[in-house]
């Protein structure tokens, strides 16, 4: 166990290759604990993933791409064949964790890829270029964060309010956070955003994470209930609300925490634009409309036990606890990408954002 001075200076995700493991804060202990752990095999990388001691759409694709390559290093044998059974194995199985998040499935295919287009190398190569492949994609998550964070700030101005649900932050990736991102950089530049984070029920991750994270860096965070964000929006101390995603469809119905769906009704009530903040890699265009996003069910417990000394609920009764909740499109004022920001109508918007993806290349 390690206590640290402050969050920020630690990665949330990294690659420890002299000793085959994926090292990551174990969220589930922060505010007052930071643990670092280190995941070796497969059952521990998938239950940090389930139990949510990594999170965030990109923070889990990064862990599931050193993952699997830590995995595949594992495997002996020359063989090609029995090489990628026993990769698209354990592929699977990681990919099983949670069914939410697409971040998670994008990187393990991504990496399954790079398996299948060597057929030709030997195995020591195509572990080799699993590494390199697992490294990229979090570079990649650090490039695209900042791009994200550039195009939210020409969004909102110095001094304005912002309010975020759950953590899409430096916790939920590998640097600078997706609905976070305009927030630091406007920091770096002065702007002195007001920030409110919603507490983010069953699990707190807005108290427990987001809070945490923003006051480390000297952000002015207010952390506020969820039931509380019609009040501070009616107060007219919101200017704009950003929040991260897990899944968004062709159509701009995204997917995130739940609880998002009914900040973004409330923003609409009172004139408050809501912003997505998705990198490409969130996007699932073969995903016609959110009513096809399957939604992550969840334990009982979390919602009647977790965080009381006891029991807050009675006994037998029903609990309904999805994860996450969608986003009507029509609730969205703009979905922010590393490619630039989409608008209404989406079917055609984000078209153009894996447009301009593609002609980066």
């Amino acid at each position: 166990m390690e206590q640290m001075k402050n969050i920020m200076d630690i990665d949330t995700v990294s690659l420890d290759d002299a000793n085959s493991a994926v090292v990551i804060i174990d969220q589930t202990k922060l505010p007052e604990t930071i643990e670092i752990i280190s995941l070796k095999t497969a059952q521990e990388i998938w239950d940090a993933i389930y139990l949510l001691r990594v999170r965030g759409a990109p923070a889990i694709g990064v862990a599931a791409g050193y993952g699997i390559y830590v995995l595949a290093k594992g495997i002996e044998t020359e063989d090609y064949d029995t090489f990628y059974a026993e990769f698209k194995k354990q592929k699977d199985y990681l990919n099983s964790s949670r069914p939410t998040a697409v971040n998670l499935s994008w990187a393990l295919n991504r990496m399954e890829q790079v398996v299948l287009n060597n057929k030709d190398k030997s195995v020591a190569e195509i572990k080799a270029l699993l590494k390199a492949e697992s490294i990229e994609i979090q570079d990649e998550d650090i490039r695209v964060c900042k791009a994200i964070g550039e195009y939210g700030l020409t969004l909102v101005k110095p001094g304005d309010g912002i309010l975020t649900h759950c953590n899409a932050g430096k916790l939920a990736t590998s640097k600078y956070g997706t609905a976070t991102a305009p927030i630091y950089l406007g920091q770096e530049k002065g702007y002195n955003f007001r920030v409110f984070a919603d507490e983010t029920r069953p699990l707190l991750q807005g108290a427990r994470l987001t809070a945490f994270e923003l006051h480390s860096s000297g952000v002015d965070v207010t952390l506020i209930c969820d039931n509380m964000s019609a009040m501070v929006m009616k107060n007219g101390w919101v200017d704009a609300v950003f929040v991260g995603c897990d899944r968004v469809a062709a159509n701009g119905d995204a997917a995130n925490k739940i609880g998002t769906s009914v900040v973004a009704a409330v923003a609409k009530q009172y004139g408050v634009p809501v912003y997505i903040c998705a990198p490409t890699s969130t996007i699932d265009m073969n995903t016609p409309t959110g009513a096809e996003i399957e939604i992550e069910q969840r334990k009982a417990e979390e919602v009647t036990e977790m965080w009381y000394k006891e029991r807050m609920a009675p006994r037998g009764v029903k609990v309904f606890n999805p994860a996450f909740d969608v986003t009507d499109h029509e609730l969205i004022a703009g979905i922010v990408t590393e490619f630039g920001i989409a608008r209404a109508p989406y079917t055609e918007s984000l078209k153009e954002i894996f447009a301009k993806k593609e002609s980066s290349k």
